[in-house]
C-alpha cells in the first residue's frame, strides 16, 4: 500500500449535463464520459463527477443526502494575475464568487468560489511552494 496519495476525487452533483458545461467552459475535457459519471485525467489523478443520487446508491446509501462545502479543491497559480484570470474565468462559467482574490495574512494571494454544486475551489499563489513547469506542486522541506 502506498501511503499519503489521493487518485481519484469524486464531486456529486445535481445535474451532471450542468456540470459538465461548467467545467467544459474552464477548458476542461472529459477523459470518459457515462449516464452517470464523468472522468477527468489531472496530473496522476483523476477527478469525477457523479450524479449524487447515483453516488450514494454506489456508496450503498440511498437514502443520504449528499452536502458540499465542506472540503476545498484548490489550483495554484505562479502569479496573482493568473490567480485573477483563473477566477474571473469560473465566475464567468457560471461559478459563485465566495471571496474574491486578494493578499492573505500568510503571503500569498488567494480567492475563493463555488461551482454550479457548491463545491469550493480556491485559486491561489503561494510564494513559498514551488510549481513545476506543468503545474505540479512540491511543499518546501521541512526546515526543522
Amino acid at each position: 500500500m502506498t501511503p499519503q496519495r489521493i487518485t481519484l476525487v469524486t464531486l456529486g452533483v445535481a445535474d451532471l449535463d450542468r456540470s459538465c458545461a461548467f467545467y467544459g467552459a474552464l477548458g476542461w475535457t472529459p477523459a470518459i464520459r457515462t449516464e452517470t459519471v464523468v472522468f477527468y485525467q489531472l496530473q496522476g489523478q483523476v477527478l469525477g463527477l457523479f450524479g449524487r443520487k447515483a453516488l450514494a446508491e454506489d456508496q450503498r446509501r440511498p437514502e443520504a443526502e449528499l452536502g458540499t462545502g465542506a472540503i476545498t479543491l484548490a489550483q495554484n497559480y505562479a502569479t496573482p494575475s493568473q490567480v485573477d484570470a483563473a477566477f474571473d474565468a469560473a465566475v464567468a462559467a457560471g461559478a459563485t464568487s465566495l471571496k474574491r482574490p486578494e493578499d492573505a495574512f500568510w503571503g500569498g494571494y488567494s480567492g475563493y468560489y463555488a461551482d454550479p454544486d457548491g463545491h469550493v475551489w480556491e485559486v491561489a499563489m503561494n510564494p513559498l511552494w514551488t510549481l513545476t513547469e506543468d503545474g505540479g506542486l512540491t511543499l518546501p522541506a521541512d526546515p526543522s
